[in-house]
């Protein structure tokens, strides 16, 4: 009796079969992808500044307003910039004149040194005489080299004076969009040190580019013409597709962590897009089509109670998956290709679609009169 007492424990006691989590083997795509935010912004913006110091004293571009090249979108007063050229005008009008004072002068002196010297030939006037006539057409001359380089910087004066009052236009510089104005009628503009900036264009709000964070460790996948996708919260449903336009070498360091500016291009030809939005951005760096794929866990499980010789070796992850047949697991050796992290590209082995690979192993329960029997579960992603 006490036999059949030990035996009976032994058997409520004993383990119940273990238990899998399963899923199926497929054939679909396989997308590896970097993950990353950026910034929505125009492929060539346009600061718009002045060159001049003055009172705004009007302006006619407004945020989002269209411009073309040449055209005016601010008005500096003008006025004390109009005095100079006036001024200037003035003094090469001086200029002028008395270079034709100056000529008349010396075309007498010229004839009066030439006669003295015929009559000093015959003896009428004297040597000095006619030396001091040389010295006075000499000097006449001079004078007029003098006076014609003097209306040549009267007039170099004149146009940097016309071109400052030009500098009180201001003119957009290329065909696009005002994104930005930072001047208001009345405001006093002081570009004595640094030239402020009154306009920001977007030269074509059509073609658009994110700047986007790239981590130092994910930056060696990046090249340029890869395809990219991205998500902005003002469009919850739609995704913008791109392509990578530059890999720039510049790191960007912030608290110690190195980033780098991989720049997608897009196209924006409804507009939907706007600058500074925010853009949530996947860059595909490899992908696959329709490729016989088994979930990542199934190449990292390995039974309980299996001893490590039989499990999958840490130097050669991946090499092989649990296919459930006849009831319990069985060991399939495979070769790995492409990983996304949720799926990995079967490129060899005995597995088919339908198969279920084991991704996990449910607790193991103790036998008990009263314990429930479950069945296996699947899972299926």
């Amino acid at each position: 009796m006490v036999v059949g007492l030990i035996a009976s424990v032994r058997w409520y006691r004993r383990p119940a079969d273990p238990r899998y989590l399963t899923a199926e083997v497929t054939r679909g795509p396989i997308v590896r992808a970097i993950t990353t935010t950026g910034a929505v912004d125009p492929v060539i913006t346009v600061l718009v500044g002045a060159y001049v110091s003055g009172t705004i004293q009007g302006t006619s571009c407004d945020y989002n307003t269209r411009v073309k090249a040449g055209q005016l979108c601010a008005k500096i007063d003008p006025r004390p910039y109009q005095v100079v050229v006036d001024q200037d005008t003035a003094n090469l009008a001086t200029a002028r004149s008395q270079l034709q004072k100056d000529r008349a002068s010396l075309a007498y002196a010229k004839i009066n040194y030439e006669r003295d010297s015929r009559l000093g030939r015959h003896g009428v006037v004297s040597q000095d005489t006619v030396d001091s006539d040389k010295s006075v057409y000499d000097q006449a001359e001079a004078q007029v080299k003098l006076d014609e380089a003097t209306i040549e910087q009267r007039q170099a004066e004149l146009h940097a004076a016309q071109v400052n009052l030009a500098y009180t236009d201001i003119v957009s510089p290329v065909d696009g969009t005002v994104v930005a104005r930072n001047i208001t009628i009345g405001q006093t503009v002081a570009a004595s040190f640094q030239t402020p900036t009154l306009f920001l264009i977007a030269q074509d709000l059509t073609k658009m580019q994110v700047d986007t964070n790239v981590s130092e460790s994910d930056v060696g996948a990046a090249r340029v013409g890869q395809k990219a996708s991205f998500a902005v919260e003002a469009y919850p449903g739609r995704t913008f597709w791109g392509h990578v336009a530059q890999v720039r070498e510049a790191p960007i360091t912030v608290q110690n962590v190195v980033t780098y500016d991989v720049v997608v291009s897009v196209e924006n030809p409804d507009l939907a897009l706007l600058p500074g939005m925010t853009a949530n951005t996947r860059i595909i760096t490899d992908e696959r089509d329709d490729v016989l794929r088994v979930p990542a866990r199934a190449l990292r499980f390995s039974p309980e109670g299996v001893g490590s010789a039989t499990r999958t070796s840490k130097s050669d992850p991946g090499s092989s998956v649990w296919v459930l047949r006849d009831g319990g697991p069985k060991k399939i050796p495979v070769v790995s290709g492409l990983s996304d992290g949720s799926f990995a590209e079967v490129v060899r082995g005995e597995v088919k679609p339908g198969d279920q690979v084991v991704v996990d192993e449910v607790a193991r329960e103790e036998r008990s009169p009263t314990a429930p029997q479950v069945a296996r579960p699947h899972f299926h992603p």
